[in-house]
């Protein structure tokens, strides 16, 4: 059973060791499908009040910044991806977004939140979705990875471990790959921090537990392949619609 892994995994184990180590300063990057939530919970973490384009979708990196319960938090939104789309049919502007994504919170993120609805069905086209986008930016993020379940009201009674189980294999292979580590949103609660307040907590276990950079660092040969990627899509764009050329 899902919660008998979670009593077993090394992130809980983080949760009551006196190693834990209080951070002033966390840096949050948020990924995740088109429609998955990932705006709701990018106001929920840094105020209702942060001027986030309103109900609009992303269309490039969006950066925030809010004190946080004593930290000084910044989150940046990346373009979602279309849920059975693969990343090679994700436009190339939204692929170097979200690569990118690392350079606009310098020295890099701490964590990454994969942003997944508890009212839509996970399939194995959405695991493969989740899985090739993110390697997009590294196979290496994984191990900062945590899963927030958005709109976490759905559920009622239902316990998340109970609907994780539920889910099947597809789900299971992502929270095994970050290591069951998870939280839920309740999208419809207004200003309660308890939510906040516990998944600041949750990131500061993972990042404690990290043996080497507190931080995730951007290799620089994965920005350069994907700009050379950008150039052979602009130059083929080019060649086939040379009359639009002035």
């Amino acid at each position: 059973m899902r919660c008998l892994k979670v009593k077993k995994s090394p992130f809980v184990f983080w949760c009551l060791s006196e190693n834990l180590r209080s951070m002033t300063d966390i840096r949050i990057v948020l990924l995740g499908a088109k429609g998955s939530g990932k705006s709701s919970v990018f106001r929920t973490i840094l105020g209702n009040n942060q001027n986030k384009h309103g109900t609009t979708r992303t269309a490039q990196n969006h950066v925030g910044k809010a004190l946080v319960f004593g930290r000084q938090v910044t989150v940046v939104d990346t373009p979602g991806w279309w849920c059975n789309y693969f990343s090679d049919e994700t436009p190339m502007f939204d692929q170097r977004e979200m690569v990118l994504s690392l350079s606009v919170c310098p020295s890099g993120p701490h964590a990454f939140l994969l942003i997944i609805r508890v009212d839509r069905s996970f399939t194995d086209t959405y695991r493969r979705a989740v899985e090739e986008h993110i390697r997009l930016i590294s196979d290496q993020i994984w191990s900062r990875v945590i899963v927030v379940f958005s709109f976490g009201d759905w559920l009622g009674g239902t316990t998340t471990e109970h609907y994780i189980e539920s889910e099947g294999t597809p789900l299971h292979w992502v929270l095994d790959r970050c290591k069951n580590r998870y939280h839920v949103f309740n999208n419809k609660t207004k200003g309660d921090g308890f939510q906040v307040r516990e998944l600041i907590g949750k990131i500061e276990e993972m990042v404690s537990a990290c043996e080497s950079n507190w931080y995730f660092e951007i290799e620089s040969s994965m920005s350069r392949n994907l700009e050379q990627k950008m150039r052979e899509e602009v130059g083929a764009q080019l060649y086939v619609f040379p009359t639009f050329i002035h």
